[in-house]
């Protein structure tokens, strides 16, 4: 069995997300919202740093996977989601963790069928690949669909697992 963290990085809210994989099963472990706290850009940073080691530390993943920053139009923003996202990238490689990161059209073509699906969709989808687990919300729902994408694209736990177990 494989466990796989997913994060959709966010200033405000990174959403988290935890599954298991064992062959072509996926099942729910864990999902929720990190919320930055503080005055200042460095204090926000530290508060979703302190809440995502916590996450990984009970969860004890062996794979994280993140979504990729997007360029919009408001450079700021993009450039503090960018520093969101180095925090999500950090906290994974601190416990030793391998990071794939994918683009937003390709964890939306993963979970849904198409690239440029919305919240909505991605939240049902989601729903029915994971029965029964309750969502902390939209942040939560692209988190587990991220480490969905990351399962469908790395192999984890399916064919290229089982070859590495067969060879052990």
């Amino acid at each position: 069995m494989i466990r796989v963290i997913g994060i959709d990085p966010g200033l405000r809210n990174l959403g988290w997300g935890v599954i298991d994989v064992l062959g072509s099963r996926i099942s729910h472990v864990a999902n929720g919202i990190c919320h930055s706290s503080g005055t200042d850009l460095a204090q926000r940073l530290l508060s979703l740093h302190s809440q995502l080691s916590a996450v990984v530390a009970e969860h004890a993943p062996q794979q994280a996977a993140i979504e990729q920053t997007f360029v919009n139009k408001d450079g700021a923003g993009t450039l503090k989601l960018g520093q969101a996202r180095g925090i999500a990238m950090l906290v994974p490689a601190q416990a030793g963790l391998s990071i794939g990161e994918y683009a937003p059209n390709s964890v939306k073509k993963a979970v849904v069928g198409v690239g440029h699906a919305d919240k909505r969709q991605v939240m049902h989808m989601v729903k029915l690949q994971l029965p029964g687990a309750e969502i902390a919300g939209p942040d939560a729902a692209d988190a587990l669909a991220i480490a969905i994408c990351h399962v469908h694209h790395s192999g984890a736990g399916g064919l290229s697992a089982a070859i590495e177990r067969a060879r052990a």
